[in-house]
């Protein structure tokens, strides 16, 4: 007999619907999964079988095919163990054999135990814009799944069940279930806790106030200077003068963590921006994404969020080399021959460095810490294309000691983010009507939005052509000051870009004329 059911397949962060065909008939016993099944379906076998005896049902010995429909996309994963069961026992008439608006996903133990899956909440979104009913998923997943409900456009309930027998008898409707409720108002509730705060970071106003111009554009920063004088924290501090997330961005980062397997048992939502900090020995593939099973990469986990690459000559060239794409695009394409891939990567990138393999660039005497021919290795794995595509260049010299001993009086993240969050606002409703892409900040501007929104006078014409001739810059970086003077503009409640925001912008390049030469 034949049993027809729903369940999905993971593609990128998004999921397909597949239909599982599982048929029991007369002949040489045997179990054969068909339909580009992966290495963990195709074991699915015995365990499955496994489960379904030890929760107390009887398989006799038939000849047994499962199709997974439609069959030329690759099935991964080991999700689809319960959607199987079922489809078995339907069609050996122990259960009704009629799940039209029903999508069934788990893993199971051998004892019949349901254990977390990966991607619930795609499938849980994908389930509602397909007019799915009921979802079935493993309780660990019930909360994850249930966030889609508020992003579904057909009404869903979702039911956590702990084994194949829960399933089997809410299947059944001899036990009555819940459905599975979020109230998502409440996990945004309450003011985020950040490790750092700038008011505990000493001097550096200068960089602060770049950082701030940063997150106001959502703009990428490079920091060079000095070992200890405070790179990485002002790095740290950087998601406390963030936006919050709203609930779209929430939804995109939690389903790259949901497939990644990342997202917290206990946080069945992310509501704070994702900082991620690989180490300089990360592989081209963990950084950007892919593998033999395809999964998100650290540019992709940092989507609505930051990217923090510290000692960034230490990383491979390679690996730098691949962040071009994504800087470019907000997203990456993983092309295997199979299928291709994409993931979003809208990320912030702030990278830091020293300016010399030794650490400082000069010592107290003045004289270079490394040979010249050393520190020009040193940083030319830093290539100009990827240096081009960082909207602000910031020198953060050695912290003084009278500003260590000094009494602290730094604003703090909070009034920073108030500022930040009112520029972002101007920003939000001057792209109100942009569509394909949509744009929300400065940085996401194309050419012709910069022509649009970034006029300049004649006096700051002029003055932009010299700077670019005296400092031999790009069209790439003509582009990317007129989007930060942009920003300083919003910050200072501008309609128009002024010579004073504009001077302060091609500032923030000087690390194209003045990185090089020591």
């Amino acid at each position: 007999m034949l049993s027809t059911l729903n369940a999905a397949a993971l593609i990128g962060i998004d999921a397909l619907m597949v239909t599982v065909e599982a048929n029991v008939a007369g002949g040489i016993p045997s179990f054969t999964v068909v339909g580009l099944p992966d290495n963990a379906v195709r074991e699915s076998r015995e365990r499955i079988l496994t489960a379904i005896r030890n929760s107390g049902f009887t398989i006799p010995p038939k000849k047994i095919t499962v199709n997974l429909a439609p069959a030329d996309i690759k099935k991964v994963g080991t999700a689809f163990d319960l959607p199987i069961a079922i489809g078995l026992l339907g069609s050996l008439e122990l259960i009704g054999n009629r799940f039209e608006e029903t999508l069934i996903m788990g893993e199971l133990a051998l004892d019949g135990s349901l254990r977390r899956i990966n991607g619930a909440l795609p499938v849980a979104i994908m389930a509602g814009k397909e007019g799915i009913k009921r979802l079935i998923v493993p309780r660990e997943n019930a909360a994850e799944a249930a966030v889609a409900v508020s992003a579904a456009t057909s009404a869903i309930e979702v039911y956590g069940v702990e084994s194949l027998h829960e399933a089997v008898a809410l299947l059944k409707g001899e036990n009555v279930f819940t459905p599975m409720s979020i109230n998502i108002e409440e996990l945004f509730e309450g003011e985020q806790e950040y490790p750092v705060d700038f008011a505990d970071i000493k001097g550096q106003s200068a960089a602060k106030k770049a950082l701030e111009i940063a997150a106001a554009g959502n703009h990428n920063v490079i920091m060079i200077g000095p070992p200890g004088s405070g790179k990485t924290m002002l790095a740290k501090g950087l998601p406390g003068i963030l936006p919050p997330l709203c609930f779209e961005e929430a939804l995109e980062t939690t389903k790259i963590y949901s497939v990644a397997n990342l997202l917290e048992k206990e946080r069945p939502l992310m509501v704070t921006r994702p900082f991620r900090s690989p180490h300089h020995t990360t592989s081209n593939i963990a950084l950007i994404g892919g593998g033999s099973t395809a999964k998100p990469g650290e540019v992709s986990l940092a989507h609505n969020g930051i990217l923090f690459l510290d000692e960034l000559p230490e990383f491979s060239r390679n690996a730098l080399e691949v962040l071009r794409q994504p800087l470019e695009e907000r997203e990456v394409t993983v092309s295997r021959i199979s299928v291709t891939t994409r993931y979003p990567a809208g990320f912030m990138l702030i990278a830091a460095m020293n300016p010399s393999p030794a650490g400082a660039l000069k010592d107290s005497d003045g004289n270079l810490t490394a040979p010249p021919q050393q520190i020009q290795r040193y940083l030319s794995k830093i290539s100009g294309p990827l240096l081009d595509r960082i909207d602000i260049h910031i020198d953060v010299p050695k912290v003084e000691n009278s500003e260590l001993f000094a009494a602290s009086s730094a604003e703090n993240s909070l009034t920073i983010r108030q500022r930040v969050i009112a520029a972002r606002k101007i920003q939000q409703e001057r792209f109100a009507a942009t569509t394909s892409p949509k744009i929300y900040t400065n940085a996401q501007m194309n050419s012709r939005q910069i022509k649009l929104y970034c006029q300049l006078d004649r006096e700051s014409s002029q003055k932009l052509m010299a700077a670019m001739n005296r400092m031999n810059l790009s069209a790439r970086a003509h582009d990317r000051i007129l989007k930060v003077s942009r920003t300083i503009a919003d910050l200072d409640c501008s309609n128009h870009i002024a010579m004073k925001h504009l001077i302060q912008g091609i500032q923030y390049r000087n690390l194209d004329r003045d990185f090089w030469s020591f």
